[in-house]
């Protein structure tokens, strides 16, 4: 192969798959692209897989993350030439990823003489299978970074019916099965996979049909108060007093028509002990007076530790408070703090050394009803959602997507919690700062929304749920044991037979 097609199709190739995701959904590229790289990975060596490999995740994370420009510019107070180089830096670490699957691809692929069943075994299971461990590896390896794993391209298709039962990364694997047999339909001619992966997506549908849960309870009448305050002002004095007026007023008229009424993450941007007395004993003698629950975001510190949390608080009948437990690096902790604090502002951000919540909390309830609850960037682990079910009859989660201004990052967030709610078979309250506020239904499918960049209140009504989808029982590692189990039988009877 040319080198210089080589290199075009790789970075064009992951550039395009982006396109796949929330906002534009322009589904086909969830297939193609991997298609592409598989190929790619197939037709090469190792090491110039790994190099085209590379290419391809510059090209997807260089279009897909872009956001982060947004965050460490437009907020964090960082001059445009750093801000552009921390955003390369980020990309060119997370495109190592691209880089290793790459090598691995080609190397267990070239381990098989050729030929047509080496052909069909690479493009079926042992490509899809390198893809998807891979992609579970990023969703772990340093705290981890889950987003844009293939599988949320799919929240509108047939496909998403895997989701109750393999997660996020069965989906994937799906979705790359079927890539491969598109691959071998197109460019090696072969109609039998073709077959496949219509079934493939026929029993996707099969299993939407399944009820993995149940009502529990009367539906609750909620609402989210989406205050759209500017975030520069998080930390103005002058400002902070405006923002506890706008909550307060925009919260008045709501207590006889919610069960339920939530305020985003940082929604208050003051410590719980400095707004106490005064601002929030007050919401909650109203609160208890119209038996409303009031649930608000706003950091929390231990004033025996001084350690501080970004929180969730209830004010009402049943109170509470849940800590944040996964925190996004650099944005609420600074890793390697004592070395790189001062060397450029967005790591001196006000409130950026949050502690971890304990991973194991009671559940916040409201209205008698316990809840999942994540805290932005939270509900990108499928994983920790699952550990508050079954007794969790609702997910929420709370998030301040103002960092990004107006970028893909809330509409892929957005996604994101859909698929939660596909694989748990439990409706979604989504409180955010700025938007994309939403009602999301145990099938994934969004009840309401609020615009974005809009002083709003959005009020609907939310079923609590029972009951146990296969995935909230074995999580992530059934399917990874799965592929693992599949692509190591494989792999050990073709090596075997080449010797």
């Amino acid at each position: 192969m040319n080198r210089w097609l080589g290199r075009g199709l790789a970075v064009g190739s992951g550039a395009v798959l982006p396109l796949a995701f929330a906002p534009l959904q322009w589904v086909f590229f969830a297939f193609a692209s991997p298609a592409v790289l598989f190929f790619l990975c197939y037709q090469l060596p190792p090491r110039q897989a790994a190099k085209l490999g590379y290419l391809f995740g510059l090209g997807f994370f260089g279009i897909g993350v872009s956001w982060v420009y947004v965050a460490i510019h437009d907020f964090g107070h960082t001059g445009s030439v750093i801000a552009t180089l921390m955003t390369i830096i980020f990309v060119a670490v997370l495109a190592l990823f691209f880089a290793a699957q790459g090598w691995c691809s080609s190397y267990f692929v070239h381990k098989f003489p050729k030929g047509k069943a080496s052909l069909f075994i690479s493009a079926l299971v042992l490509l899809p299978a390198v893809w998807v461990l891979f992609e579970w590896f990023r969703g772990w390896f340093l705290t981890g970074f889950p987003w844009l794993s293939l599988g949320y391209s799919q929240t509108d298709t047939w496909l998403n019916g895997y989701a109750p039962v393999v997660g996020i990364f069965g989906v994937s694997w799906i979705v790359t099965i079927i890539a491969g047999a598109l691959l071998l339909v197109v460019r090696y001619r072969q109609n039998i996979p073709f077959v496949l992966a219509v079934l493939v997506v026929a029993l996707g549908w099969g299993l939407q049909q399944i009820e993995w849960s149940e009502p529990a309870g009367k539906p609750l009448s909620i609402s989210l108060v989406q205050g759209n305050v500017p975030q520069m002002t998080k930390w103005d004095p002058v400002q902070v007093e405006l923002r506890k007026k706008i909550y307060s007023d925009m919260t008045q008229g709501l207590w006889d028509i919610s069960d339920v009424i939530i305020w985003p993450e940082n929604a208050m941007t003051l410590f719980y002990h400095d707004l106490r007395e005064g601002f929030l004993d007050s919401l909650s003698q109203q609160a208890h007076s119209r038996k409303t629950e009031l649930v608000i975001g706003l950091p929390v510190m231990n004033l025996e530790t001084e350690e501080y949390y970004s929180s969730f608080i209830s004010l009402g009948p049943s109170s509470g408070v849940y800590h944040k437990r996964h925190l996004v690096p650099f944005g609420e902790f600074v890793p390697l703090e004592n070395l790189i604090r001062g060397l450029v502002n967005f790591f001196d951000l006000p409130m950026s050394s949050f502690s971890r919540g304990d991973q194991v909390q009671p559940l916040l309830e409201v209205a008698g009803q316990p809840l999942a609850t994540s805290i932005c960037y939270e509900d990108a682990f499928g994983e920790e959602v699952i550990q508050s079910l079954p007794r969790a009859t609702l997910l929420l989660n709370g998030s301040n997507n103002a960092w990004y201004g107006n970028s893909w990052a809330p509409h892929q967030h957005l996604q994101i919690s859909r698929m939660r709610s596909i694989e748990t078979g439990r409706d979604m309250i989504r409180a955010t700062t700025n938007g994309i506020s939403a009602y999301i239904d145990y099938r994934g499918n969004i009840k309401s929304r609020t615009p974005q960049f809009e002083q709003t209140v959005l009020t609907d009504t939310v079923q609590p749920r029972k009951g146990s989808t296969p995935y909230v029982y074995w999580g992530n590692s059934g399917i990874i044991i799965l592929i693992l189990l599949i692509s190591g039988i494989v792999l050990y009877r073709g090596i075997k037979k080449s010797y």
